[in-house]
């Protein structure tokens, strides 16, 4: 079994599992959408992580209508969304960690559980 980035499907298998021409995952790359790795010999190898990403272009521009340039925002907005998200995650364990050893005491600390946290400390 691969691991999910590692870089092991040619381009005609891609396209066929896509159902796309192999000339559209070129424009993909032209276009840096995406950026697939090289063997030496300069041949595309694409990752799981490749192939979902392109699945997520597709699902955008054939379903929504979505132009390649309006693909390239709507991709970094979620690459945005992804990283503040790690970091959220890494701060609520920093608290976990805190409340456990009782630097701070829990009624001054409030952390909700909604898509958009808030932790307040009072004084």
């Amino acid at each position: 079994m691969h691991s999910y980035d590692e870089p092991v499907y040619l381009i005609s298998v891609v396209a066929t599992m896509l159902d796309i021409h192999p000339q559209t995952l070129r424009q993909y790359e032209r276009e840096g959408l995406v950026e697939p790795s090289r063997t030496s010999g300069r041949m595309r190898l694409y990752s799981q992580r490749d192939i979902d990403r392109m699945k997520l272009i597709l699902q955008l521009t054939r379903q929504m209508g979505v132009n390649l340039a309006g693909v390239d925002v709507a991709l970094k907005l979620k690459e945005q969304i992804d990283t503040m998200q790690d970091e959220i995650d890494q701060l609520r364990e920093e608290l976990r960690k805190v409340n456990r050893h009782g630097s701070v005491h829990s009624s001054k600390a409030l952390v909700t559980k909604s898509s958009y946290d808030i932790i307040i400390f009072e004084e």
